[in-house]
């Protein structure tokens, strides 16, 4: 829901960086590879309760998964960055909320496990619409330029990376938080099916 909002503020400084960061050498995988060891290294510092760090490290890889499409732009966008991207993405995220398990496992374990499935059920619909919008030759550049087609949402990247934020300043209300913003993505990705149905029927 806040995506396109934050591309808009985001973006001229990150394309900034990222002509910079190419004109170094740096390429768009070693820029995803690199946020993908600093959030997996975020999951570790929350498992062991280390929050503030992982706080640093949440923000560092975020930053990185921003410049990664960046650099893209600077330099030549390719189907398999795009790929190793959302794969990335959707490691991250689910490290996260595993950390938090295992940190407290008493505390944490039914919430984290509900909070992944809805992760679950919502990333599958993410990914599903996107395959028909490319069947269907659908485009939209409204959350940035994306190797795939990004249909809008109840939750989104920006929503989910300041729940990991609000995860870490207040770990000790990580069940409460987790069984809310769990049911949010179940409605978000209620939601996107509904919307799929009313969009790739009527194309039919």
């Amino acid at each position: 829901m806040l995506d396109a909002a934050a591309r808009r503020l985001i973006d001229p400084p990150l394309n900034t960086a990222g002509r910079w960061l190419a004109r170094t050498g740096a390429t768009p995988d070693m820029v995803t590879l690199a946020g993908l060891c600093l959030g997996l290294a975020c999951a570790v510092a929350v498992a062991l309760g280390a929050f503030a760090l992982a706080l640093v490290l949440l923000i560092l890889s975020r930053l990185a998964d921003g410049l990664d499409g960046a650099v893209a732009r600077a330099t030549r966008p390719s189907d398999y960055g795009g790929y190793l991207d959302i794969v990335s993405d959707f490691l991250f995220y689910g490290a996260v909320p595993f950390g938090f398990v295992l940190v407290d496992p008493g505390a944490n374990a039914v919430a984290g496990a509900f909070l992944l499935w809805s992760f679950y059920f919502n990333g599958a619909s993410f990914l599903g619409y996107a395959i028909l919008a490319e069947r269907h030759d659908l485009r939209t550049a409204a959350q940035g330029v994306k190797s795939l087609y990004y249909s809008n949402g109840l939750l989104e990247g920006t929503e989910t990376i300041l729940f990991f934020v609000l995860l870490c300043i207040l770990p000790g209300y990580f069940p409460q938080l987790a069984w809310a913003f769990g049911t949010l993505c179940f409605a978000s990705g209620a939601l996107r099916l509904w919307g799929a149905r009313a969009a790739f029927r009527s194309e039919e």
